[in-house]
């Protein structure tokens, strides 16, 4: 079985195209559609004084690895399915789920 793409997003329709990728995103792979909506744990370490600060790569373990491998795939999956105009809107974002959200904010 093969899964079709959904058709590039221009800003116009956008229910239609997020009920459309959000099929896609589950049926390709549902742990892409869990980061989209809950966010990525991110490696992270927490110093003594109990600050949270992103994990530099050079330390990252292979555990470490998938997570944010997985939130590069779930962004791949979204900016594929958007014009220039809509990445140009989204490219900055630093996860699939701010990328999504900032999609929503904007066109619901």
């Amino acid at each position: 079985m093969s899964i079709s793409k959904p058709s590039f997003f221009d800003g116009n329709n956008y229910s239609h195209w997020k009920a459309k990728m959000t099929i896609f995103i589950q049926a390709l792979d549902f742990n892409l559609w869990d980061i989209i909506i809950d966010g990525p744990e991110l490696p992270h370490i927490i110093s003594k004084e109990g600050i949270k600060t992103l994990k530099p790569r050079s330390s990252y373990t292979d555990d470490d690895r998938k997570k944010v491998q997985l939130n590069a795939k779930a962004k791949h999956v979204i900016i594929c399915a958007l014009n220039a105009n809509e990445f140009n809107r989204v490219s900055s974002c630093a996860t699939a789920k701010d990328m999504w959200d900032r999609l929503e904010v904007t066109y619901e």
